[in-house]
C-alpha cells in the first residue's frame, strides 16, 4: 500500500520536511528510484546519485539540504541506516506463504499448534511438538518430537527442527537451516594422534591406526527470543548439556555451531563462521565472515573478530582481533606491513652483502 511521507514519519518517529502528503509505494537506491519510490540516500555516495534517478523524496542524514538536491520532501535521521530498519520493515510484504493449514501436511494428533499458526505443504510435525501462536511453518519443514517453538516464529521452506529443541519467541529460520543435528563427537580406544599432537604442540602424531567410536548427543539445543538463523546454517545438539544461543543473536548463512557451544545475547555471526565444540562466546560479540574458533575456548563480551580470523586461544572482553592466529588488530596490521616490506629488506641486505664483499676484496 502507498504511504505518505507523514505516515512514515509518524510510524517511525522520524523528522519529515517538505510536502508531507507526497506518497511512495516502495524503496529504491537513488540512481534507480522512480517518482513513486523513496530513495535510500543514507551515505554521501548515494546522495550524489540522486540526480541520476527520479525520486521526489529521500531518506537522508539530518542536516542535509534536501531542497538543493531537487527533492520535494525528505525523511531525516541522525542515523539513517538504523532508520532503514524501520522503513524496510514497513514495506516488507512478507514471505508470501498462504495462511492456514495446508491439506498436504503430516501433523501428529499429539502436536499442539497455537492460535493462528500456518503450516505449508509437505511439512511434518511430530508428536509432542508445541508451536506458539501466530507462527508460520513454511513448506517442507520438519519439527521433531517434543520440540517447542515460541510465538511469532517464521520457518522458511526446508527448515529442520529436531526432537527436544527449545526455541523462544520471534524466531526466524531461513531456508534449509538445521537445528539439533548430532554433534561431531568421536573418540578412540587409546590416545589418538590428534590428542598427542595437541599435547606436544605437533611433536607427536599418529603412530598406530585406530577406529573412531561415536559419542551420542543426548543433550539438545536451547535458543532464546528474537534469534535469527540463516540459510543452510546448523546448530548441533549438546553431548550431555544443551547447546545454547542467547536472546537477540543473529546468525548468517552457512554458519556451523558445534556441540555444547554457548553463545550469549545480541551476538552477530557472519557467513561461514565455524565454532568448535564447548566454546563459550560472551554477549554482544561480533564474528566476521569465515571466522574459525577452536574448541573449549572463551571469547569475552563485546569482542570483535575480523573476517577470516582463526582463534586458537581465549579472547579477552572488548578485544578487536584479526589474523591467523588471532592477535590484536593493530598488532596484526603492523605484522602485515612488515611482511610486505620483506622483499625490499631482502634486496637491501643483498646490496649490503655485495658492498661488504667488495670492501673485503672478495669480488
Amino acid at each position: 500500500m502507498p504511504f505518505t511521507i507523514e505516515d512514515l514519519a509518524s510510524a517511525l518517529g522520524m523528522t519529515a520536511e517538505g510536502d508531507l502528503s507526497l506518497t511512495v509505494t516502495g524503496l529504491a537506491e537513488p540512481a534507480d528510484a522512480g517518482p513513486d519510490q523513496l530513495a535510500m540516500a543514507a551515505k554521501p555516495e548515494f546522495v550524489e546519485a540522486l540526480g541520476r534517478g527520479q525520486a521526489r523524496a529521500a531518506l537522508l542524514a539530518a542536516g542535509t539540504d534536501w531542497r538543493a538536491l531537487g527533492l520535494q520532501a525528505a525523511l531525516l535521521s541522525d542515523r539513517p541506516r538504523f532508520a532503514m530498519s524501520g522503513l524496510t520493515g514497513l514495506m516488507d510484504q512478507g514471505p508470501g506463504y498462504a495462511p492456514g493449514i495446508h491439506p498436504q501436511t503430516v501433523i501428529d494428533p499429539g502436536a499442539e499448534l497455537g492460535e493462528g499458526v500456518s503450516v505449508g505443504p509437505f511439512a511434518v510435525i511430530e508428536a509432542g511438538a508445541r508451536i506458539g501462536a501466530g507462527s508460520v511453518i513454511g513448506p517442507q519443514c520438519y519439527i521433531g518430537r517434543d520440540a517447542r517453538i515460541g510465538a511469532g516464529a517464521l520457518l522458511h521452506s526446508g527448515v529442520r527442527i529436531m526432537s527436544d529443541i527449545v526455541i523462544g519467541d520471534g524466531f526466524i529460520a531461513q531456508p534449509g537451516a538445521i537445528i539439533g543435528g548430532d554433534g561431531f563427537s568421536f573418540v578412540t580406544p587409546e590416545r589418538s594422534g590428534v590428542e598427542k599432537a595437541r599435547a606436544s604442540l605437533g611433536g607427536d602424531g599418529t603412530d598406530t591406526a585406530q577406529s573412531w567410536a561415536r559419542i551420542a548427543s543426548v543433550g539438545a539445543v536451547t535458543i532464546g527470543d528474537d534469534v535469527e538463523v540463516g540459510a543452510g546454517s546448523t546448530i548441533d545438539k549438546g553431548t550431555i548439556r544443551d547447546t545454547r544461543v542467547g536472546n537477540g543473536t543473529k546468525i548468517d548463512n552457512l554458519v556451523q555451531i558445534g556441540h555444547n557451544v554457548v553463545i550469549g545475547r545480541d551476538c552477530l555471526l557472519c557467513a561461514n563462521v565455524g565454532i568448535a565444540g564447548s566454546t563459550v562466546v560472551g554477549d554482544n560479540v561480533v564474528l566476521g565472515g569465515k571466522v574459525g574458533v577452536s574448541d573449549n575456548l572463551r571469547i569475552g563480551d563485546r569482542a570483535i573478530l575480523g573476517g577470516a580470523t582463526v582463534v586458537l586461544a581465549n579472547v579477552p572482553a572488548g578485544r578487536v582481533m584479526l589474523g591467523y592466529p588471532a592477535m590484536k588488530m593493530e598488532t596484526h596490521i603492523e605484522a602485515y606491513k612488515g611482511l610486505r616490506r620483506l622483499p625490499r629488506l631482502f634486496r637491501d641486505v643483498a646490496e649490503l652483502k655485495k658492498a661488504v664483499s667488495k670492501l673485503m676484496g672478495n669480488d
